[in-house]
Order: structure tokens, then C-alpha cells, then sequence
């Protein structure tokens, strides 16, 4: 039998730490959960909020709905030839997923070691980092549609994935709950050390043959000098999106400010990065009340003690406004808003 709590605090279910209340608030451990849950006709017209790990997101007021919080657990692998095919529970962590992967020698997420998170966000934000995104390896994703009780499988096309986005996001905002994600990975390691600093550190080890163990503990390691640790002070990871602009945009801006850092990005477009412009506009470390951007990487903004969610979303809109007046770029912010 599901138990409906209420008004119930949710900051320890939110990276950021920051306190709000839910109305209501349940816990999914079976995917009969969902499907008990929503015979009841009420829920069916109640605002949801959906929770894994509450690391992408900022809560600014509490919440007048129901919060389900995701916690089906399980992992399954499949091997046929040297594709893996390995599935896992919507509430499963992210990392510890990662860790089961790379301990087996499945190659793929290497790159996306230490991102904070439940598997059931993954596909929703597209989640990536150091050259590799979650699409990369997606095979499909089971999800429950709110308005027929069904469960329906997306493939990699159905889902429209983009830079931190998918159709999770836009188009079908609101109407599934991801319960399950598969992804195909392989037993032939294709390494991507190209982004970022993983090469450099490889080489300060003395690593001239890296396995994907090795790119995994170097990526730990550069998230772990670089981002703060929720568990010690709350944050979200990144905060903003890096822009993608156009070529001709990317050309003029660099006539202006010959040391723009940049990646490549695809069809004419150049990536921006976010965390160099915010502090070009000198925000890097700085603390505006109980908020401010972290001392190592300015594309943080973190909660130093008693932030409110409009504390923090407040600051975000200053930075914005800041590097806009500066470049010309307007930064979009990368974590779920919760008004």
C-alpha cells in the first residue's frame, strides 16, 4: 500500500540544500507503484513534481503538489558480441551505475564518471561532460504516460536529443515518468580524451595505454579538484549552459577577446564556455550573502549556508545580465527552475 505523506521537507532531497516543503510526497519502489498510484483519480489533476536525485534542479518556493521521488532500484546486462546492453532502474545512482560499467570493462560512460544524479534523469537532461553525452550510448527508455496508465518504450530517435535537452524536456514535458533506461555500450573501448584536461592528467601519471578504468578515476579526479562535493555544501553542478552560437557570432566575439575558450560544435556552431565568460565578468568565488559562485570553477553556484532557492535564482539572473552587457551572450541556466 503507497503511503502519501504531507507536508514534508525536501531539503535533503535536493543537492542545492535549500528548504522547501511538499504538499504531498511519495516514494516509488515498483513500477505497480506508479500504476496504483494513478488510479486514483485525484493525482491525475494534482501539479507533480518528479524527483531522483535532486541534483538538477532549484526549488524557490515550496511545492503545492505531490512529489514522487523515484526509487526503483536494479541493473541487467546483456552481452551479444561485443555490444553490452545494460538496464537500470529509474532510481538507481548515477554513478554507481557508471562504477558497475567501468568495472566490468563495458565501455562508454567513462567520460560521465562522478555526474551527480539518478539513471532516470539521465535521458531527460541529456546529461554529458568531457566530449561524451548520454545519447552516445542510449539504446531506449521505458516511461509511464500519466494519462493512460501505459508503459511505452522511446528509442534514441524518439527521444530528440540535443544539447541538454530531449522531448522529455519540450514537446512531452510533464506527461511520462521515466522508469527504466537502457543503454549499449561495448566491450571495445573507443576512448574520447580530447575534452578538457583528461589527456594532460593521463600523461602526469605516466599513462601511455589508458583504459576506460583510467579515463574514469582521471575524470573523477578533475570533477573532484574543480566542483564542490553536495554532501559538504549544496549545488547543483553546472549551473548554466555553455552557449552555442553561431560561426559568424563566434568569429566576432573572438575579434574582440582573442582568448574566448571554445569547443567545436556541430552544423556551423561554436560552444561557448560558460564557466571562462562568468568570470571574465569577475564572479568567480564570490559569495553575495548566503550565495555565491564556487572557487574553482565560477559555472557553480552554491548554497554557503541558509541560501533560499530565490536567494540563489536571484544571483543567477545577475550573472546573466552580467556577461550579457560584457559579450553579448545570453547564458541559459542548465538546472530545472521549480517554482
Amino acid at each position: 500500500m503507497l503511503q502519501i505523506q504531507e507536508n514534508v521537507s525536501l531539503r535533503n532531497f535536493n543537492t542545492f540544500g535549500v528548504e522547501a516543503n511538499a504538499r504531498y510526497f511519495v516514494e516509488i519502489n515498483h513500477r505497480a507503484d506508479l500504476t496504483e498510484l494513478f488510479l486514483d483519480p485525484q493525482w491525475r489533476q494534482t501539479e507533480l513534481l518528479v524527483l531522483g536525485g535532486g541534483s538538477n534542479m532549484l526549488l524557490v518556493n515550496d511545492f503545492g503538489g505531490l512529489v514522487i521521488r523515484m526509487n526503483i532500484r536494479g541493473i541487467e546486462h546483456r552481452i551479444s558480441h561485443t555490444d553490452v546492453y545494460v538496464e537500470a532502474g529509474a532510481g538507481e545512482v548515477w554513478n554507481d551505475l557508471v562504477n558497475f560499467c567501468v568495472l566490468r570493462g563495458y565501455a562508454g560512460m567513462e567520460n560521465l564518471s562522478l555526474i551527480p544524479g539518478s539513471v532516470g534523469a539521465s535521458p531527460i537532461q541529456n546529461i554529458g561532460a568531457y566530449g561524451v553525452e548520454l545519447q552516445d550510448v542510449f539504446h531506449s527508455c521505458c516511461a509511464f504516460e500519466l494519462a493512460t496508465g501505459a508503459f511505452k518504450t522511446f528509442t534514441k530517435a524518439d527521444c530528440y536529443f540535443g544539447y541538454r535537452e530531449s522531448i522529455f524536456k519540450g514537446e512531452l514535458k510533464g506527461q511520462y515518468i521515466i522508469v527504466s533506461v537502457k543503454y549499449q555500450l561495448s566491450t571495445v573501448p573507443n576512448l574520447n580524451l580530447k575534452y578538457g584536461a583528461i589527456e594532460q592528467e593521463l600523461q602526469h601519471r605516466g599513462i601511455t595505454a589508458p583504459t576506460i578504468r583510467d579515463v574514469s578515476q582521471v575524470v573523477s579526479h578533475i570533477r573532484v579538484s574543480k566542483l564542490p562535493d553536495p554532501s559538504t555544501i549544496g549545488n547543483a553542478g553546472s549551473f548554466f549552459k555553455n552557449p552555442i552560437i553561431s560561426l559568424a557570432e563566434f568569429e566576432l566575439m573572438e575579434s574582440r577577446f582573442p582568448e574566448l575558450v571554445h569547443y567545436p560544435a556541430s552544423h556551423g556552431h561554436v560552444k561557448l564556455a560558460a564557466g571562462w565568460l562568468i568570470e571574465q565578468c569577475g564572479w568567480k568565488g564570490k559569495v553575495v550573502g548566503n550565495t555565491g559562485t564556487w572557487k574553482n570553477q565560477s559555472l557553480v553556484l552554491v548554497n554557503h549556508g541558509g541560501a533560499t532557492g530565490e536567494e540563489v535564482y536571484s544571483f543567477s539572473s545577475i550573472i546573466i545580465d552580467s556577461v550579457y552587457a560584457k559579450f553579448g551572450v545570453r547564458l541559459q541556466r542548465e538546472v530545472n527552475i521549480i517554482e
